[in-house]
């Protein structure tokens, strides 16, 4: 039966549907339609009552608009609200009568299968069991339900239960209007197993997409649903059990002769018998691999046994797995998190991830809306696996040890023959610094400067398919700036000489992370000036009542429109404008060309330069550096005179004075080269807007960021065509929201696997949270737990506590006493800038977001990588 028909029909025998029929027959409906047609497949006979009945019975419901309208106005946190206005509403549509025709429907149907026949009577929402949101568990099902009257009441139920609180909730958490998703009904005959469970074609917790794990119980599968029973586990690979554990299962759930379930006790000889056997296990994933073929992509399977013969009451799409990036081979791969590199682990729209593989200076690969590089090849060679691990330590040390974890198994990563030449090694190679002259660094800004002034040039008159064709040369401009081997020779002269330092020192003093000292108010940091610079604009604004105030008030990103109308007003603007000037082309996730910048939304730097105003005194971004400056002189002063007092001191002391000069002159050039980029994609990106406005105002998009949802190539295309696909904008809508739900893991295996990495320390305290010390000092205060930068509100003391941090974070650096991120290593920008500020800073601390509370007091040991919860 076609779409159209369907629509209309209020009864589908399931035979009759598909998975192309999810807004007639819902998301459990439309796979268990695709299920019964997969060969081998069983699915229990039944009928849904399609979407057109749901419509009929809403709009016979007294004042559903009405409730629509408030609920949708409601927060998710408002469990109160909530609770009282879905329960009345799923009381109004218990309450509606079925409509006579479609009762005698509905009883015309079940007299097929005999008067007594029980029934599974299951909900069915079109936005259900989709590859991108399984909603399960969000509505309901009822067993075993006995008569045509019973069968009625409970349809009823089902309709009433999309509005059950669980199910507002989820809507309102994930942006799902209430009014875009209806409810179908599906109807089935009761089946009454010996045993019952869930299979997972991929195993859920690691995401091995070639690990099955089947649960089993004995009778009906609510038992284990509902977390009655302990199940028997199945762990299967390449058609093996690999792993099994038979549980005690004392309870089960059966069916009622006169309707209904109850608990009963199993016997006590059977409570220790596997519910299945393994080779039933064994049989059972064959089936489990038939349908996820079909469908494409990993399931989540309920299936019921009866007399030795499976039967499938339903398949979802497992949506918690992070997918796969694609390879033109069936070889293993090992994938590294570029976000865990970058200091974003965020989903980025397509226009951002094909703007940074277009850019960047390694190949990259997109998969789950973030990127990842193939490390298989440096894992695989012994010539270079040793320095990148080293490398991948300094970055990361979870990602390291996520690695070395997968080097272990020893039947992963396949040895590769060495590489030599430009197809070799990019990290982990040897120094490419030398004796570094720190004349190249002005050098290097100039050249930096010049070419993109050049840039802002050339590119301003260029439109239309010429625009593309411009960028494309850019962008190869763009890469042989960063490749520039002076570039790199003082981006590595700053970090050896770091490395050195602590080294050394440790070893012959015993200090721990020496460097942090000698780098605080390092000349020449783009990213520490940043923050400094902010506190200057706070300085123009402090004298100014009336500035504040307004600001106090901001609500739009056009505010300094008004700003001159009040009293210093224009002297304000002017400083802000100057500000944005220098830094607008920066922001939270600035690697991702589709995220405002500041420029775009100056009102995120609002509520920071307030705290600015607030917890400053007029100078202080000048003192604050001298200071830091002063403190590292001091420390080299006093570490040269500890070191002539050891044997060989004078030529020890002479070495270190050298590294000292050294780290001081190329430390700060560290963050040069990722305001350099910034810079550069502000540029396209204000090119690219222009040509988006244009094709809006042709009528080709409907928005000018419709464009983020395409890849750089498919814009050139539109730009080329007139032509867009709004289907194609919609669905990449969609899917960056689902992909915005997932977390990133550090390392992916091809097979699915994401690996964590771990601590292994025995140096922490009981109850600690363990971490990478990367800024030396111990600090304790009030925990921020700040998630968006624009959101923060900070005290003097604070501690700030987030996921990670780009340079766009830095203004935020000025007014803390210490920072803990979840993401970071020794090397990257929220690491350089603590040190820098001289601020105690712990990094790389799994789930510190969500084990710190806000507001709770911690201690950060900057110096011994953990932070203590106090009571």
């Amino acid at each position: 039966m076609d779409g159209d028909r369907g629509d209309q029909a209020p009864l589908l025998d399931l035979r009759e549907v598909d998975e192309t029929q999810v807004s007639v027959v819902g998301g459990k409906a439309a796979h268990l339609g695709a299920l019964s047609r997969i060969d081998g497949i069983r699915v229990p006979a039944g009928f849904c009552v399609t979407t057109a009945a749901f419509r009929k019975i809403m709009a016979q419901t007294p004042s559903i608009d009405d409730r629509l309208d408030q609920l949708s106005q409601l927060s998710p946190d408002d469990r109160e609200a909530i609770s009282t206005l879905s329960a009345e509403i799923r009381h109004s549509v218990e309450e509606t009568p079925v409509p006579g025709d479609l009762a005698a429907a509905i009883t015309g149907a079940l007299a097929r299968f005999g008067e007594r026949t029980a029934y599974a009577v299951r909900s069915s929402a079109t936005a259900e069991d989709t590859p991108t949101a399984s909603f399960a568990g969000q509505q309901d099902t009822y067993l075993n339900v006995v008569g045509p009257e019973a069968v009625l009441r409970h349809v009823s139920r089902c309709w009433a239960s999309l509005f059950t609180e669980r199910a507002v909730i989820y809507r309102l958490r994930n942006g799902i209007d209430h009014r875009t998703v209806q409810m179908a009904v599906v109807v089935q005959q009761m089946v009454l197993p010996d045993a019952s469970g869930i299979l997972f074609t991929a195993d859920p917790v690691t995401g091995n997409r070639k690990v099955a794990t089947v649960d089993a119980s004995f009778g009906l599968g609510e038992a284990l649903v509902s977390g009655l029973v302990n199940p028997d586990v199945f762990t299967v690979r390449d058609g093996e059990v690999v792993a099994s554990t038979v549980a005690a299962k004392e309870r089960a759930v059966a069916a009622l002769p006169e309707g209904g379930t109850q608990e009963v006790a199993i016997d006590p000889q059977r409570q220790e018998q596997p519910a299945l056997t393994q080779a039933q296990a064994l049989r059972l994933v064959r089936l489990g691999r038939r349908i996820e073929a079909h469908f494409g992509r990993p399931q989540d399977i309920e299936w019921c046994l009866v007399d030795d013969d499976f039967q499938i009451v339903q398949s979802r799409p497992i949506t918690t797995l992070f997918p796969i990036p694609a390879a033109d081979d069936q070889e293993n791969h090992v994938y590294l998190s570029v976000g865990h590199q970058q200091m974003m682990t965020d989903a980025m729209r397509p226009l951002g991830l094909s703007m940074w593989q277009l850019t960047a200076m390694a190949p990259m690969l997109a998969a789950g809306g973030r990127l990842f590089v193939d490390a298989t090849r440096l894992l695989g060679s012994p010539a270079s696996r040793a320095g990148f691990l080293k490398m991948a330590g300094r970055v990361d040390p979870l990602m390291r040890d996520a690695l070395e974890t997968l080097l272990d198994r020893r039947d992963f990563v396949p040895t590769l023959p060495d590489q030599a030449g430009p197809g070799g090694p990019t990290t982990g190679g040897p120094s490419t610094s030398g004796e570094a002259d720190p004349a190249i660094v002005p050098q290097l800004i100039e050249r930096s400067e010049a070419s993109i002034a050049a840039l802002r040039r050339d590119i301003a008159t260029v439109t239309g398919t010429a625009l593309f064709d411009f960028l494309h040369e850019a962008f190869q401009e763009h890469k042989r700036v960063l490749s520039d081997p002076l570039n790199m020779q003082a981006i590595m002269a700053g970090m050896e000489a770091t490395w050195w330092l602590n080294d050394r020192l440790h070893e012959w003093l015993g200090d721990k992370n020496a460097a942090d000292t000698l780098t605080l108010s390092a000349p020449g940091n783009v990213t520490s000036e940043m923050g400094l610079a902010l506190l200057d604009v706070a300085d123009v604004i402090r004298p100014y009542p009336e500035v504040v105030a307004f600001l106090q008030d901001v609500a739009h990103d056009d505010f300094l429109d008004d700003l001159p109308k009040v009293a210093g007003g224009a002297e304000a603007r002017a400083a802000i404008e100057a500000y944005l000037d220098r830094y607008g082309m920066r922001c939270v996730g600035e690697i991702d060309i589709t995220r405002p910048r500041w420029s775009e939304r100056p009102g995120t730097l609002v509520p920071v330069l307030l705290d600015n105003v607030k917890l400053f005194e007029p100078g202080a971004a000048r003192r604050r550096f001298e200071q830091g400056r002063q403190k590292a002189r001091q420390q080299a002063q006093e570490v040269l005179t500890r070191l002539r007092a050891l044997p060989d001191g004078q030529q020890k002391a002479d070495e270190t004075a050298r590294m000292i000069d050294r780290v001081r002159a190329f430390i700060g050039y560290r963050e040069y080269p990722k305001y350099d980029i910034i810079s550069r994609y502000f540029v396209y990106k204000q090119a690219l807007l222009a040509e988006a406005e244009r094709l809006v105002r042709a009528g080709v998009l409907t928005e000018t960021e419709d464009v983020f949802y395409l890849t750089f190539q498919e814009f050139h295309e539109v730009v080329r065509s007139h032509r867009v696909d709004d289907e194609l904008i919609r669905q990449r809508r969609d899917a960056f929201r689902s992909h915005q739900a997932l977390t990133p893991p550090r390392v992916l295996t091809s097979d699915g696997e994401a690996i964590t990495g771990s601590y292994r320390r025995d140096d922490v305290p009981a109850g600690a949270l363990a971490g990478v010390p990367v800024s030396s000092g111990t600090v304790e205060g009030r925990a921020r737990v700040i998630l968006d930068m624009a959101q923060a509100d900070l005290e003097a003391g604070d501690i700030l506590v987030t996921a990670h941090t780009d340079p766009s974070w830095t203004p935020l650096f000025v007014g803390i006493a210490g920072l803990v991120t979840e993401v970071g290593g020794l090397m990257t920008h929220g690491a350089v800038i603590a040190r820098e500020y001289g601020l105690p800073a712990v990094v790389s601390v799994l789930d510190a977001t969500r084990l710190i509370r806000d507001g709770q007091r911690i201690r950060v040991h900057g110096s011994d990588g953990y932070v203590e919860i106090l009571p």
